[in-house]
Protein backbone atom coordinates (compact mmCIF):
# COMPACT_ATOMS: atom_id res chain seq x y z
CA UNK A 1 0.00 0.00 0.00
CA UNK A 2 1.47 3.13 -1.35
CA UNK A 3 0.03 6.90 -0.84
CA UNK A 4 1.73 9.61 -1.59
CA UNK A 5 1.14 11.24 1.49
CA UNK A 6 1.21 14.98 0.44
CA UNK A 7 -2.04 13.67 -1.96
CA UNK A 8 -3.50 13.67 1.69
CA UNK A 9 -6.04 16.74 2.58
CA UNK A 10 -6.36 15.77 6.38
CA UNK A 11 -3.02 16.78 8.55
CA UNK A 12 -2.16 17.13 12.08
CA UNK A 13 1.09 18.01 14.22
CA UNK A 14 1.16 17.34 18.18
CA UNK A 15 4.12 18.34 19.83
CA UNK A 16 5.30 16.46 23.02
CA UNK A 17 7.96 16.34 25.64
CA UNK A 18 9.66 13.12 25.65
CA UNK A 19 7.97 11.93 29.12
CA UNK A 20 5.24 8.98 30.06
CA UNK A 21 1.98 11.40 30.00
CA UNK A 22 2.77 11.76 26.31
CA UNK A 23 1.99 8.42 25.64
CA UNK A 24 -1.34 9.66 27.11
CA UNK A 25 -1.52 12.17 25.06
CA UNK A 26 -0.40 11.20 21.53
CA UNK A 27 -3.45 8.57 22.42
CA UNK A 28 -6.22 10.68 23.21
CA UNK A 29 -5.15 13.59 20.52
CA UNK A 30 -5.10 10.86 17.78
CA UNK A 31 -8.78 9.70 19.12
CA UNK A 32 -9.97 13.42 18.81
CA UNK A 33 -8.00 13.45 15.25
CA UNK A 34 -9.61 10.95 13.82
CA UNK A 35 -13.11 12.00 15.51
CA UNK A 36 -13.12 15.39 13.49
CA UNK A 37 -11.95 13.68 10.44
CA UNK A 38 -14.85 11.50 10.47
CA UNK A 39 -13.60 8.09 11.55
CA UNK A 40 -15.56 6.19 14.03
CA UNK A 41 -14.12 5.02 17.50
CA UNK A 42 -15.25 1.75 16.06
CA UNK A 43 -13.77 1.04 12.60
CA UNK A 44 -11.56 -1.61 12.96
CA UNK A 45 -8.15 0.53 12.58
CA UNK A 46 -8.71 2.49 15.41
CA UNK A 47 -7.69 0.06 18.51
CA UNK A 48 -4.88 -1.17 16.42
CA UNK A 49 -3.81 2.36 15.81
CA UNK A 50 -3.73 3.57 19.22
CA UNK A 51 -1.85 0.34 20.25
CA UNK A 52 1.02 1.27 17.10
CA UNK A 53 1.46 4.98 18.20
CA UNK A 54 1.58 3.99 21.75
CA UNK A 55 4.38 1.69 21.10
CA UNK A 56 5.89 4.24 19.01
CA UNK A 57 5.62 7.21 21.52
CA UNK A 58 6.73 5.15 24.24
CA UNK A 59 9.96 3.81 22.48
CA UNK A 60 10.86 7.15 21.60
CA UNK A 61 10.82 8.48 24.96
CA UNK A 62 12.33 4.84 26.32
CA UNK A 63 15.43 4.81 23.62
CA UNK A 64 15.94 8.84 22.50
CA UNK A 65 14.58 11.14 25.44
CA UNK A 66 18.22 11.94 26.23
CA UNK A 67 18.84 13.49 22.45
CA UNK A 68 15.49 14.31 21.35
CA UNK A 69 13.99 17.79 23.44
CA UNK A 70 10.61 16.92 21.90
CA UNK A 71 8.35 13.82 19.91
CA UNK A 72 6.54 14.79 17.65
CA UNK A 73 3.48 13.05 15.97
CA UNK A 74 2.37 13.30 12.56
CA UNK A 75 -1.38 12.36 11.44
CA UNK A 76 -2.35 12.52 7.69
CA UNK A 77 -5.89 10.79 6.22
CA UNK A 78 -7.90 10.83 3.33
CA UNK A 79 -10.96 8.72 1.89
CA UNK A 80 -8.85 5.52 2.27
CA UNK A 81 -6.21 6.27 3.98
CA UNK A 82 -4.86 6.61 7.76
CA UNK A 83 -1.00 7.68 8.03
CA UNK A 84 0.92 8.82 11.08
CA UNK A 85 4.24 9.39 12.01
CA UNK A 86 6.71 9.34 15.06
CA UNK A 87 9.72 11.14 14.76
CA UNK A 88 12.60 12.01 17.10
CA UNK A 89 15.80 13.26 16.94
CA UNK A 90 17.60 9.99 17.63
CA UNK A 91 20.01 9.02 14.78
CA UNK A 92 19.55 4.75 15.01
CA UNK A 93 17.18 3.62 12.71
CA UNK A 94 15.19 0.48 13.53
CA UNK A 95 15.22 -2.25 10.70
CA UNK A 96 11.80 -2.64 11.56
CA UNK A 97 11.11 -5.82 9.56
CA UNK A 98 13.93 -7.90 11.61
CA UNK A 99 11.79 -6.92 14.35
CA UNK A 100 8.75 -9.44 12.79
CA UNK A 101 11.61 -12.09 12.62
CA UNK A 102 12.18 -11.81 16.28
CA UNK A 103 15.07 -9.77 16.41
CA UNK A 104 14.96 -6.66 18.18
CA UNK A 105 12.61 -5.17 20.45
CA UNK A 106 9.38 -6.97 21.19
CA UNK A 107 7.24 -3.17 21.04
CA UNK A 108 8.46 -2.84 17.11
CA UNK A 109 7.84 -6.47 16.78
CA UNK A 110 3.83 -5.61 18.04
CA UNK A 111 3.58 -2.85 15.57
CA UNK A 112 5.33 -4.69 12.60
CA UNK A 113 2.83 -7.14 13.18
CA UNK A 114 -0.59 -5.29 13.43
CA UNK A 115 0.75 -3.27 10.63
CA UNK A 116 1.02 -5.67 8.16
CA UNK A 117 -2.01 -7.81 9.56
CA UNK A 118 -4.31 -4.65 8.71
CA UNK A 119 -2.93 -4.24 5.39
CA UNK A 120 -0.54 -1.22 6.24
CA UNK A 121 3.01 -0.38 6.12
CA UNK A 122 5.82 0.83 8.08
CA UNK A 123 8.89 3.10 6.30
CA UNK A 124 11.68 4.65 8.86
CA UNK A 125 12.74 7.96 7.44
CA UNK A 126 15.89 9.58 8.61
CA UNK A 127 16.06 13.34 8.61
CA UNK A 128 18.18 14.85 6.14
CA UNK A 129 21.59 15.60 9.04
CA UNK A 130 21.15 11.73 10.03
CA UNK A 131 20.20 13.06 13.81
CA UNK A 132 17.00 11.77 13.70
CA UNK A 133 14.07 9.82 11.80
CA UNK A 134 10.31 9.50 11.28
CA UNK A 135 8.09 6.23 11.52
CA UNK A 136 5.39 6.07 9.62
CA UNK A 137 2.74 4.15 9.56
CA UNK A 138 0.28 4.03 6.65
CA UNK A 139 -2.99 1.85 7.06
CA UNK A 140 -5.95 1.51 5.08
CA UNK A 141 -9.31 2.50 5.91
Amino acid sequence: MTVPLETLPHRHVLTLPPMGSAVRIARETTEQVLAEWGIARRHPIVDPALLILSELVANSIQHAADVSPMITVIYAAGADTFAFAVHDRHPYQPVLFSAVTGIGGSGLGTVMELTLNLGGTAVVRGDADGKGKSIWITLPL
